[in-house]
C-alpha cells in the first residue's frame, strides 16, 4: 500500500488553489462570537507550501491562482475584532525543500545535517522573519512531536529560531512544540498531543490541540463530528487545570467554514455568553480540580474566594463540596441567578429544580 502521493503529480496542484470565497472578516466574526481569544492559522504544513507570497521560495500562494494576500487580510479582521493572531509553521519537516525532514515512514531518509541546514538558512529562519515582520502575529506555533527531531532540531537550532523570534518581536508567543522532547524554559506555553487532554496541571501553560472530528483539514467521508457538549466539557476541563482549548476548523477548498463546524462554534459560544465568567481569567484548583460528578474552576473577588462548580453528573441530585474548600455561604446557578440550596452545613449542595443547562451546568458557590 502507498503512503504518499508522488511528489509531482501533488505540487502541480498548486496552481488550481484559490479560496475564493474565503472571506477573514466572517471567519474572525464566527470566531469572535465562539468566544475565542485568539486564532491560529497554519501558514506552512508539512508539504511546504506557504500561504503568503515569500521571498525565498516559489512554492506559495504566488504560484496559484489566488492573487490576495490571505495572511494580510485575516490579520487587519484578527485587529478589527480585537482576536489574538498566531501561525502555525511547520519548522521541522518540509518535503519540498531537499533539505527539510521527510515523514516517518518505511522508505523515507533523513536528510544529512548539511542538507538540512541549509534548509534551515535558506527557507525555514528567512521564512519565520517573513511572518513576523509582514503580519506581527501574537503568538508561532511550530511542530514537532516527540525525539524524532533530535537531529534536525537540536537545542542549538532550537535557540537559534527563539532568540530570531525574540530580536524581531519580543512579546510573540512560542509554543514548546519548537522542540518537543526539549521544549527549555524559554517557551512560554505547552502543546499537549493532539486530542491529549492531561489529567492534572502541568505546572505552567499549556494547550491542547483538538479536531472536531477525526481530521485537521476538510476530509470528505469524516462524518464523526463531535457534539458541542463534548467539546464544552473538554474546555471546561482544561481550564479547570490550567490549560487552554485550541479547537481546528478544516475550511473547505474554496475558503468557506463547513456548516459543521459552525454550528458547533456557535453552540459552545452560546454556553459561554451565560457561562464566561467560569472560564475567562479563572484559575485551576490543582489538586482538587476533578471531583468525581464535575470540575472546578476559581477567582478572587472581594475578598470572598468564587468556586464554579461545573456539574456533568448530577448523580443522586446532592453533590458533596470537596472538603478542602470547607463550608459555602451562598450558591447559585451562574447562567440564571436562580438560588441552590445548600446543604449538610454548607459543604454539599442540591440539583435545583427547573431547566438546567444539559451540556454542563455551572453552580456558583462563594465561600
Amino acid at each position: 500500500m502507498r503512503l504518499d502521493i508522488p511528489k509531482e503529480e501533488y505540487q502541480a496542484l498548486v496552481k488550481q488553489f484559490n479560496p475564493v470565497n474565503f472571506d477573514a472578516d466572517q471567519w474572525v466574526r464566527e470566531v469572535s462570537l465562539a468566544g475565542m481569544k485568539y486564532l491560529v492559522l497554519t501558514s506552512k504544513h508539512h508539504d511546504g507550501f506557504a500561504l503568503w507570497d515569500s521571498q525565498v521560495s516559489d512554492y506559495d500562494l504566488g504560484a496559484t491562482a489566488c492573487k490576495r494576500d490571505l495572511l494580510g487580510e485575516l490579520a487587519e479582521a484578527c485587529q478589527k475584532y480585537g482576536v489574538k493572531l498566531g501561525f502555525y509553521y511547520s519548522h521541522w519537516q518540509d518535503w519540498e525543500h531537499a533539505g527539510g525532514a521527510q515523514p516517518v515512514w518505511p522508505g523515507k531518509v533523513a536528510p544529512s545535517d548539511e542538507m538540512f541546514e541549509k534548509y534551515w538558512q535558506e527557507k525555514c529562519l528567512p521564512q519565520v522573519t517573513e511572518l513576523l515582520e509582514r503580519y506581527q502575529p501574537d503568538m508561532l506555533w511550530f511542530d514537532t512531536w516527540n525525539a524524532t527531531c533530535k537531529d534536525q532540531i537540536t537545542l542549538e537550532r532550537r535557540d537559534e529560531l527563539i532568540d530570531l523570534i525574540r530580536s524581531i518581536k519580543p512579546d510573540c508567543l512560542i509554543n514548546g512544540r519548537i522542540c518537543a522532547y526539549n521544549p527549555g524554559d524559554r517557551v512560554d506555553y505547552i502543546s499537549a498531543g493532539d486530542n491529549r487532554h492531561p489529567e492534572k496541571n502541568l505546572g505552567r501553560p499549556w494547550q491542547t490541540p483538538a479536531t472536531m472530528n477525526h481530521t485537521w483539514a476538510w476530509h470528505a467521508n469524516d462524518f464523526n463530528w463531535k457534539p458541542s457538549a463534548k467539546m464544552i466539557k473538554l474546555l471546561v476541563s482544561n481550564v479547570s487545570l490550567g490549560g487552554n482549548y485550541l479547537l481546528n476548523i478544516g475550511p473547505y477548498a474554496d475558503g468557506r467554514i463547513p456548516a459543521p463546524s459552525l454550528r458547533r462554534l456557535r453552540e459552545v459560544g452560546a454556553w459561554l455568553i451565560a457561562n464566561g465568567e467560569s472560564i475567562y481569567g479563572a484559575s485551576s484548583i490543582d489538586e482538587i480540580a476533578s471531583p468525581e460528578w464535575g470540575r472546578l474552576t476559581t477567582r478572587i473577588e472581594n475578598n470572598q474566594t468564587i468556586v464554579y462548580a461545573h456539574v456533568m453528573d448530577w448523580r443522586n441530585g446532592t453533590l458533596e463540596i470537596p472538603e478542602k474548600l470547607g463550608k459555602a455561604k451562598s450558591a447559585t446557578v451562574l447562567e440564571t441567578g436562580q438560588q441552590v440550596e445548600l446543604v449538610k452545613d454548607g459543604t454539599a449542595f442540591i440539583k435545583p429544580n427547573g431547566a438546567l443547562d444539559s451540556n454542563v451546568a455551572t453552580v456558583k458557590l462563594i465561600f
